[in-house]
């Protein structure tokens, strides 16, 4: 399969008491918070290129810029959007935007890079000093 520009995908959530500024600690708003707002972007860049990479292949986040513009309360629906713009080698640039019912409330670019599913595994745990997966916390 191939990742070629114009891949679209778009991605949902209500926001509920436990996505707001307030309950996850990054400000003293009872809004959206503007990391779950992030985190729906970078879910819809991964929904964007789902199925299209080999099966040994994965992609990681490398970049993101966004502006987060509104703010939407508890109860409303948000949407994001991710659509890739430019494909550089393994380098792939995505224009994000998420919006609510009352219109835009973030916008930006994001970057993710195809790497190896086993090398990106080995340097993760190369993190932690060589050590074997079970022996990692939470493992």
């Amino acid at each position: 399969m191939s990742v070629e520009p114009g891949l679209s995908a778009r991605t949902s959530l209500v926001v509920t008491p436990e996505l707001t500024a307030r309950s996850q600690g990054t400000g003293d708003v009872e809004g959206l918070s503007t990391s779950t707002m992030v985190q729906l972007m970078e879910a819809a860049a991964v929904k964007a290129i789902e199925g299209r990479l080999a099966a040994d292949m994965i992609s990681v986040g490398t970049v993101i810029d966004v502006t987060h513009a509104a703010p939407s309360p508890v109860g409303m629906k948000v949407c994001a959007q991710a659509t890739l713009v430019e494909v550089e080698g393994r380098l792939l640039r995505f224009s994000v935007q998420a919006e609510d019912d009352a219109g835009v409330v973030g916008k930006g670019t994001h970057h993710r890079v195809i790497v190896g599913r086993a090398g990106f595994a080995e340097r993760l745990q190369s993190r932690w000093g060589g050590e074997a997966s079970d022996t990692l916390p939470g493992r």
